[in-house]
């Protein structure tokens, strides 16, 4: 782990560099951890369709439960970035083991009321009787991992703000190895049936979230960082979290309106939303990877007081958000006769999808400018204005989307309600960039 330099570059180029440098390992790390579920799904799915509904449940919980605290890696990004910039590498790994020291407190509070509550957990999710054992099974064994993957969204936050995303990437990519490897051997070797690949995935993150720590106190020792938990600075990583949990619960609560209103559409409706639902996922990726890129260049050139290059980093990301959105647009409309058929052979879902995708497809670069500038503000610390835009474009969002069943016109109206969201949230973060109100300089925000 190395001080990145607190002056900005000279020139465009070097900007592509930097921003490059970090974007593309952010990518694979990003890619990878979805893989963790589809190789569970996979392997799972040779036992029965209980066991792979009883997955589908549990995942679905599991899921919800570590998106919620994603907010462990971007407010430590920004926070440890920031230190960076400054030239202080020992207050910014102190920075990151508060992080670190939250995401176990968070992590064995979310175990203690996990384990008495799966089976009413497992129940509200309306699982049949063949899959509620094995949802119930699936989840009380994961749930014990849950610590070691808050840990990794911290630890992971640490190495970002350090200007480091290729170490997550090689521990994704060893986690995912180990854990097709593990799910193989306790699944069917061992014969453990689905708690194996629970048992697989739980060691997997254990094991990854070990590596991270071995790589944080290395450098802890190197630099003279306290490793003993902080009162205060756990308390003031929590506070600036706060901001980001709103946020994404509000995201979180979009994106379960779209799909609870496609479900009163009909059937095909439903299905081909969950086809261009999977899609946009998808998409959401390869932007959030300049994102976090964003993050981290963004909150060292602050802690750094360097005001003209934080602008003139926005300014290329922007650039670069809107051309990789024009690409994902044109690989989407390019791709969709072999796209679709991959999901369904259904011609009314095809049918129904098909105006959805083009809408996606031509609301990329839109959405490249909002991840963008969502990253840029996320790595400013500016956390409460990212909470309030958000809950105003869940206020704009909510009506027009419920209007849609009355209004009519099906999927493509509701994923028109989709691109509006964006363009709500394009608009708020814009109007905020402009303002030059989130360039707060120094070593804390």
């Amino acid at each position: 782990m190395t001080q990145a330099p607190a002056r900005h570059p000279s020139g465009r180029r070097q900007h592509d560099r930097e921003i490059i440098a970090l974007a593309v390992p952010a990518f694979g790390a990003l890619v990878a951890e979805p893989l963790f579920l589809m190789a569970d799904t996979a392997i799972v799915g040779h036992l029965g369709t209980a066991q792979l509904a009883g997955l589908g449940v549990a995942s679905a919980l599991l899921m919800t439960a570590v998106s919620v605290f994603v907010f462990l890696a971007y407010a430590t990004t920004a926070a440890v970035a920031r230190r960076v910039g400054a030239g202080d590498l020992q207050a910014a790994i102190r920075q990151g083991m508060d992080g670190i020291w939250l995401a176990l407190l968070l992590g064995a509070a979310v175990v203690a009321a996990a384990l008495p509550t799966a089976p009413h957990l497992v129940d509200l999710f309306g699982a049949s009787d063949a899959a509620t054992p094995y949802a119930i099974t699936y989840l009380r064994i994961s749930v014990l991992g849950i610590p070691a993957m808050l840990v990794v969204l911290a630890a992971t936050g640490v190495l970002r703000g350090l200007q480091d995303t290729r170490t997550p990437l090689y521990v994704a990519v060893a986690g995912f190895v180990a854990n097709g490897a593990l799910n193989v051997g306790l699944v069917y070797g061992a014969d453990l049936g689905i708690a194996g690949s629970a048992w697989g995935t739980v060691i997997a993150q254990c094991g990854m979230a070990a590596v991270y720590l071995v790589v944080v106190l290395r450098g802890a020792r190197k630099h003279g960082a306290s490793l003993r938990p902080d009162a205060a600075g756990i308390r003031a990583s929590a506070q600036a979290g706060v901001p980001l949990l709103v946020r994404t619960l509000s995201l979180r609560a979009v994106l379960m309106i779209a799909t609870a209103v496609a479900a009163r559409l009909g059937d095909a409706d439903i299905a081909a939303h969950q086809i261009i639902l999977s899609l946009w996922n998808l998409l959401a990726f390869a932007l959030d990877a300049i994102a976090i890129a964003g993050q981290a260049i963004i909150g060292r050139y602050l802690g750094a007081g360097d005001t003209q290059g934080a602008r003139e980093a926005c300014r290329r990301m922007v650039e670069w958000g809107i051309a990789v959105g024009v690409v994902l647009g044109v690989l989407v409309v390019l791709a969709r006769p072999a796209f679709l058929p991959l999901f369904t052979s259904d011609p009314a879902v095809k049918d129904m999808a098909l105006p959805a995708l083009i809408i996606v497809a031509l609301s990329q670069p839109i959405s490249g400018i909002v991840f963008v500038l969502d990253g840029v503000l996320m790595g400013a610390g500016d956390g409460p204005y990212l909470a309030w835009a958000m809950l105003l474009t869940l206020a704009v969002f909510t009506p027009a989307a419920l209007l849609v069943p009355v209004l009519g016109g099906g999927l493509t109206a509701l994923w028109a309600t989709m691109t509006l969201m964006m363009t709500v949230r394009m608009l708020t973060l814009w109007l905020r960039t402009r303002s030059g109100r989130w360039i707060v300089t120094g070593a804390t925000r």
